[in-house]
């Protein structure tokens, strides 16, 4: 039982005694700085059930507690707030009951529980992965490892948006514009080809609109009568209908694109359990678009569409089936929930990691699944995030002026090594060391710019910002592990027997680091339950400054007597183990020296 249920049942049992009251629960925050105290108890919503002085209330619950809860040994009374003061001996407990786990705050996964799929990245395979596919992947990515960190099995995933218009316009781009190029005859990534053709169409396809303006031909007109779009529209019905040189084409490029995104991967971090494509998931859909027709979930226009009335559900109506018998996008994503269920049983739901302009697509989509009488779909979540703009303004694809992901990080790096040799602080180190190093800081740097915001809110990512070694950043946090580790280096005796209260008294830093510490497990589970990586950032940032404080107050290695070094140099440890556990659910290393 955590030391708050405890109080909790015992200020119950105090006012239950003291005023022959029952009270449903009990509000806790922690002590104001200013006040002495480790925990606070709000007396004040207390007087809806007790009559009487909130401060003479907290005096009652207060002396019942110091008589009856070991752990609790003071307490003040400042107007309706209870100030706890809980024992050293609580914390010492605590700290050498974890000293040891390396896998602190993390809960080990129940066999018998229901799985959780978490989709992520999920890209068109008509360009590289760009700043937005950063933040969608470190994401995903990120509350994939807290899931699992808070005791859940997980399966992480994509859908590839491998098939569409959008893809033909790239295909026919190359075919008529690519002179037979191929990644190995350009030197370039496969994604990054692809993605200048899906740019050469956008140039082809304005020009062509230009002239028809010019010919008298309205732009809106212009822009459906052009000839490449119509090429790109019959190519992808020739792809459809399973066309060889067709087909051929799509998996000769697909494939390029692949192995750039194989690559991206890597660089990133990230990694996937299973892979679905859109090629083999949208004709599913509609075979239950039909199933869904005969049941009267979807009803069908007299053009031959199919849609699902939702107005019901204080929503519109939404189409799952163009009038020539097409999959949509919603379609695709009906396929694609039904066959992962049927892939893996033991999955009891699903997270999806995509930006908030899909926000109703997602709201349509759980409802749809729902209406088709599928139990899961209310364990669906939608995992909305803003987007992620630069200081230079947004990014458009078709333009070719988007901020490519490979290229963020490796500038991402070069920025770590800029900063670094300004600091002057790899003096020993070899060239291979320093690349390691200045890779591991940068990406650092981006995940944690990116991870420590609430996912719902827009960032302007400042990639200098990110790279400072001191505040709220991710090299300042890396600096503090690689620091501790120092200290380990140095302490060049045995510190591992257990220190209890009766050998030292615990200095006020080692207290508050003590309470920051237990904070951890509690963090986990409620990241977990919000999807928030930001939760943990901020968590880990918290407890740094809070080891900085003590490392500039007490002397660790310099400590009076050899207890109190022993049990400095445990905590600084412990500290550093759940800085590299923290980090490692957000996807970040922490380097051994900096």
């Amino acid at each position: 039982m955590s030391l708050q249920q405890t109080l909790q049942n015992q200020v119950k049992q105090a006012v239950l005694a003291s005023f022959d009251v029952s009270i449903d629960s009990v509000e806790f925050q922690a002590t104001r700085k200013e006040f002495s105290g480790d925990i606070t108890v709000v007396i004040f919503p207390m007087l809806r059930y007790v009559k009487g002085n909130p401060v003479q209330i907290g005096e009652t619950i207060g002396n019942y507690l110091v008589e009856h809860v070991d752990e609790v040994k003071a307490f003040n009374v400042v107007k309706g707030f209870l100030n706890i003061e809980i024992s050293d001996r609580y914390y010492m407990n605590f700290f050498n009951a974890i000293k040891n786990a390396v896998d602190f705050g993390f809960v080990t996964p129940n066999p018998e529980e229901k799985a959780i799929m978490v989709e992520y990245s999920s890209p068109n395979t008509n360009k590289p992965l760009h700043l937005g596919h950063i933040r969608n992947n470190l994401l995903g990515y990120s509350v994939s490892e807290i899931l699992k960190a808070s005791g859940k099995k997980v399966y992480k995933t994509q859908i590839i948006n491998d098939r569409g218009i959008h893809i033909c316009k790239s295909m026919l781009a190359w075919e008529k514009f690519g002179n037979g190029e191929t990644p190995e005859s350009t030197g370039l990534k496969g994604d990054k080809l692809v993605g200048n053709y899906y740019v050469k169409f956008d140039q082809e396809y304005k020009k062509e609109i230009e002239t028809l303006v010019a010919a008298g031909k309205t732009e809106e007109e212009a822009k459906k009568e052009t000839l490449l779009l119509l090429e790109a529209q019959d190519m992808l019905r020739k792809w459809e209908a399973g066309d060889e040189k067709t087909v051929a084409l799509w998996k000769t490029m697909n494939g390029w694109v692949y192995d750039g995104f194989a690559e991206t991967y890597t660089n990133m971090g990230v990694d996937f359990d299973t892979l679905y494509y859109e090629s083999n998931t949208y004709l599913l859909g509609k075979e239950f678009v039909a199933e869904g027709l005969k049941s009267g979930v979807f009803f069908k226009e007299d053009d031959g569409s199919v849609w699902c009335d939702l107005t019901e559900e204080g929503l519109d109506k939404k189409i799952v089936q163009r009038a020539d018998g097409t999959a949509v996008y919603m379609t695709q994503d009906i396929g694609t929930a039904i066959q992962r269920i049927k892939d893996f049983p033991d999955v009891g739901g699903m997270v999806y990691t995509v930006g908030n302009e899909q926000d109703y697509h997602f709201q349509v989509l759980f409802i749809i699944l729902k209406k088709l009488g599928f139990d899961w779909a209310k364990n669906l979540y939608h995992l909305s995030y803003g987007m992620v703009d630069l200081p230079s303004g947004k990014m458009k694809s078709r333009e070719g002026t988007v901020v490519d992901a490979d290229d963020l990080i490796e500038e991402m790096a070069a920025t770590a090594e800029e900063i670094s040799e300004e600091l002057g602080k790899l003096d020993g180190y070899t060239e291979e060391e320093k690349k390691a190093l200045y890779k591991t800081i940068g990406l650092g740097a981006l995940k944690y710019y990116i991870l420590k915001v609430d996912p719902k809110k827009r960032i302007l990512f400042d990639p200098k910002e990110s790279i400072d070694f001191q505040g709220n950043t991710g090299p300042f946090i890396q600096y503090t592990y690689a620091r501790i580790q120092a200290i380990l280096r140095k302490a060049d005796f045995d510190y591992t027997k257990d220190i209890t209260t009766t050998e030292i008294a615990l200095h006020d830093k080692e207290k508050e680091l003590l309470k920051q510490l237990e904070l951890f497990p509690e963090v986990i589970q409620n990241a977990a339950s919000q999807h928030s990586p930001a939760l943990i950032a901020n968590y880990t940032y918290d407890l740094v400054k809070e080891f900085n404080s003590f490392y500039q107050n007490v002397s660790i290695l310099g400590a009076d007597n050899e207890d109190e070094k022993i049990f400095r140099v445990q905590l600084s440890k412990q500290v550093a183990s759940t800085i590299k556990n923290a980090f490692s659910v957000l996807g970040i290393q922490v380097p051994e020296r900096m």
